[in-house]
């Protein structure tokens, strides 16, 4: 990679950081895209015309790289070159007539009422972990959260006498969302095997690294719950409890939205509570609801399968 190429995405990833609050696994993300690139050709920013963008989309599709995957790169050179204008070092973007490779449209996979249950009472035994487990499931199916956001919930973000959670998410855009009483009633069994572990780790030689805020949901050795335990504790319940259909925190997330629209939640509260930016996303549980109707209607009408 070109000396120039590396200091400008540099500068590119610590202004995704400090303006726009990119977590850390976007700005991973970012950055192996554009190292990708200029690996590539070699050449810095001001030298890449419409042509080295265009042949690398068709290299990666020629290789049979998945669609997501090189609409997702080419967004992210597109990202860059777009700052790089923004920052006065170029004067065009040369990846703006560059098309996205068309994606098919596919609607988020969810869990029947029955299967949400199923999973997140799946957790057994009255140890630390299956304890907390089931406080993290109950909370992602109460309240939509994503994976990030369950993992970065400190215990003050917590109000228990209102049953309300404060949310950072994408952005770092902050939003209160209600907590269900399941829930609640779950993590206050988690709190105090909590405070047992946290107790127990300061007796140890090596504890684990200070954290300055107090987070809510802790691994053994007291430390933060990363997002990556978080979809650990998903999978495996799910392995367990839903028969071989697999299942994600997203897929809780997705569940959680589409209950409520069929219990008749106003899409505009829908997107309060997901903290979208923009109603077009949530609108995709609108399918999903349609989807549900019909499977319904098949399943009670007599002649519903006939044609």
């Amino acid at each position: 990679m070109h000396e120039k190429s590396a200091e400008l995405i540099k500068k590119f990833l610590r202004y995704l950081e400090v303006q726009k609050g990119a977590s850390a696994h976007t700005l991973r993300a970012y950055e192996g895209d554009l190292e990708a690139f200029f690996n590539l050709w070699k050449i810095e920013p001001k030298d890449v015309t419409l042509s080295e963008v265009r042949a690398f989309v068709a290299s990666k599709i020629t290789k049979g790289a998945k669609k997501s995957s090189v609409a997702r790169e080419l967004s992210s050179i597109r990202a860059f070159f777009k700052f790089l204008v923004r920052e006065r070092y170029l004067e065009a973007n040369p990846a703006k007539l560059v098309p996205l490779p068309k994606l098919e449209k596919k609607l988020p996979s969810y869990l029947t009422v029955d299967e949400a249950f199923g999973l997140v009472e799946s957790p057994e035994g009255g140890n630390f972990k299956p304890v907390r487990d089931r406080a993290v499931l109950e909370l992602l199916y109460s309240s939509g959260l994503r994976v990030s956001e369950v993992s970065t919930l400190d215990i003050d973000d917590l109000n228990f006498s209102e049953g309300l959670v404060k949310v950072r998410g994408k952005g770092k855009k902050e939003r209160i969302v209600p907590v269900g009483g399941k829930a609640l009633a779950a993590i206050k069994l988690y709190m105090n095997a909590r405070y047992k572990v946290r107790a127990g780790t300061r007796k140890t030689k090596n504890p684990p690294a200070r954290d300055t805020s107090t987070p809510l949901f802790i691994n053994r050795l007291g430390g933060r719950l990363t997002e990556r335990a978080v979809r650990r504790a998903v999978v495996e319940n799910a392995r367990k409890s839903l028969l071989g259909k697999r299942a994600s925190p997203h897929t809780l997330r997705h569940t959680f939205a589409s209950h409520l629209l069929q219990s008749g939640a106003d899409l505009r509260v829908i997107q309060e509570l997901l903290g979208h930016s923009s109603l077009s996303t949530t609108q995709r549980y609108t399918h999903l609801d349609l989807a549900h109707l019909m499977e319904v209607y098949d399943k009670a009408n007599p002649l519903g399968d006939e044609e």
